[in-house]
């Protein structure tokens, strides 16, 4: 029922938007194992019969290369927050031209290459723009959104999801020392600076 709900509020905010010459960006925020790809996509089935574009973007087709976001000297959840992606290259060269219906030049990760490849994106103006990923309230990003929802889902529940999917990691207990190292800090760092379940527009609980 939520999924329907979601998508006549962000229909609503579509058709009522401020700026009619640029599309609406919608955050869709949640840590790892939240359901945010599935949620992004059944909202999109939802949309399909509205009169705009749909447009998604995954945060993780963005991260940069491995010799950026490993073995850098940090700690491991810090290069997994600051270093994953390029901060402020994705502001400057994807969210604010995006805000500004400028042309995007994006980057995208190829795993079997581990290299950045840039691409056109075409941009249409009468669209809705879904941007799922973590951390995508933090400082340097929020005020970019026009709406933000945070898929609010029980850590037991994440853990049991990550773990059971993650094989591309290794065994379970490759997944469960990277998960303790890398990920759940970082996370938590997310949750006690940003608080992201306090300012985002619309918290979903996933039960």
């Amino acid at each position: 029922m939520f999924v329907i709900e979601t998508a006549e509020t962000l229909y609503n905010q579509f058709l009522y938007r401020s700026n009619k010459n640029r599309p609406l960006i919608v955050g869709i925020d949640g840590l790892g194992g939240a359901g945010k790809t599935t949620f992004v996509k059944e909202v999109e089935q939802e949309l399909k019969d509205c009169n705009c574009e749909v447009r998604i973007y995954h945060l993780d087709e963005h991260i940069v290369e491995t010799s950026k976001r490993y073995h850098t000297g940090f700690e491991e959840w810090y290069e997994y927050y600051y270093l994953q992606w390029d901060i402020s290259g994705l502001l400057n060269s994807f969210l604010v031209p995006l805000r500004n219906s400028e042309n995007l030049q994006l980057p995208f990760y190829d795993k079997s290459t581990d290299s950045i490849s840039y691409r056109q994106v075409e941009l249409f103006t009468n669209s809705i723009v879904l941007i799922e990923g973590i951390f995508l309230q933090r400082k340097e990003w929020k005020s970019i959104f026009d709406y933000v929802i945070f898929l609010n889902c029980p850590f037991e529940l994440r853990k049991e999801r990550v773990l059971g999917r993650d094989s591309y990691i290794g065994d379970y207990h490759d997944r469960m020392k990277k998960y303790t190292e890398r990920y759940w800090p970082a996370e938590k760092h997310y949750l006690d600076t940003i608080r992201p379940d306090r300012i985002a527009d619309l918290v979903i609980s996933i039960e």
